[in-house]
């Protein structure tokens, strides 16, 4: 039987599966309590390792050169951890690529780039981390992520989303409503205000279409709120339910599991979901009727993304699918 990753995108891009979560950690130590509950909960979470505001400043050549040895270390089973270098305007982001691309380019799942104020920015650290790879003879793309968090990164967001190697667009709220210089309230960088605020929210749909009309994953910021849970979780459900945001950052352990359920696909889609291409593969992804309605492979290519997210934030398939489809 013909599995759907070859009968249904020989026509066209698919977004990439990638972890509905990444969290963040700025030292060694809470790296590693990041590994351990990666182990805890499973692969549904991806790691960033940061250089940038997350990080001790003075020590930028050991803290990079820290990141190559955790990310190349057994406590990283699941090779599931990036790094978020420093901004374009500082001068130390050339020496993060020169140390953390030969040291760990192999393994690591991406390098975020924050701050950049225009797609020429983008463009010079995307290019220098393209390079960087070839010298040290990596033959992989390595996963780049892009934070929009300027109003130039936002006025050049449809061409930063055509940049190569780009995988995920991130909204950064914080810097962002900084540079509105008191336009918008500090109580917008809060739920609900960030929701509410038109600005705001005209920004992050602008992030998100770019991102979804160029096959790449728009990713949610932070919630402020440490100790609650149950914001987080609301936060990740409205950014993914409303704006359609399929990622969303952690900076605190207890919001990993809030946003990968928050952002879990809804159980009864779910099923039916999986019955329909399971009666698909059988029909060698003819069109099918179930439930009444028709489905074709239009239908089938929604279902299977729909399904794959499910597998990678550790929901229970059903058996037959998971053995046809995931062995």
């Amino acid at each position: 039987m013909t599995h759907p990753n070859e009968a249904l995108f020989g026509s066209g891009d698919n977004l990439p599966i990638i972890p509905s979560c990444e969290h963040f950690a700025g030292s060694e130590k809470l790296i590693l309590k990041g590994f351990e509950m990666q182990k805890k909960l499973g692969p549904v979470f991806d790691i960033t390792c940061d250089c940038e505001d997350g990080a001790e400043t003075g020590k930028e050549v050991e803290h990079a050169e820290m990141i190559v040895r955790v990310v190349n270390s057994d406590a990283n089973p699941y090779a599931m951890a990036g790094t978020r270098i420093h901004d374009f305007d500082h001068p130390d982001w050339r020496q993060d690529i020169d140390i953390l691309v030969p040291g760990a380019g192999e393994k690591l799942a991406y390098i975020t780039i924050p701050k950049s104020t225009s797609y020429e920015d983008a463009k010079t650290q995307v290019e220098y981390i393209q390079e960087a790879a070839k010298k040290a003879g990596i033959s992989r793309e390595i996963p780049i992520h892009v934070l929009i968090e300027t109003h130039g990164a936002l006025q050049d967001v449809e061409k930063t989303a055509t940049l190569p190697w780009v995988q995920v667009l991130d909204f950064g709220l914080m810097d962002f409503v900084s540079g509105y210089q008191g336009a918008i309230p500090a109580s917008n960088m809060r739920s609900p205000g960030q929701f509410d605020h038109r600005l705001i929210g005209a920004a992050k749909a602008k992030v998100v279409q770019a991102a979804l009309q160029n096959h790449i994953i728009p990713c949610h910021n932070v919630t402020l709120d440490l100790k609650n849970p149950y914001q987080t979780y609301k936060d990740a459900e409205k950014a993914r339910n409303e704006f359609g945001f399929l990622r969303m950052w952690s900076i605190y352990p207890t919001q990993v599991q809030a946003i990968v359920d928050a952002m879990k696909p809804d159980f009864t889609e779910l099923e039916a979901a999986q019955n329909i291409l399971i009666a698909a593969q059988d029909a060698e992804w003819g069109p099918i009727q179930y439930d009444g309605e028709l489905h074709d492979r239009a239908t089938y290519r929604y279902f299977w993304e729909l399904v794959q997210r499910a597998n990678f934030s550790g929901t229970k398939l059903q058996d037959r699918v998971q053995d046809r489809f995931f062995s």
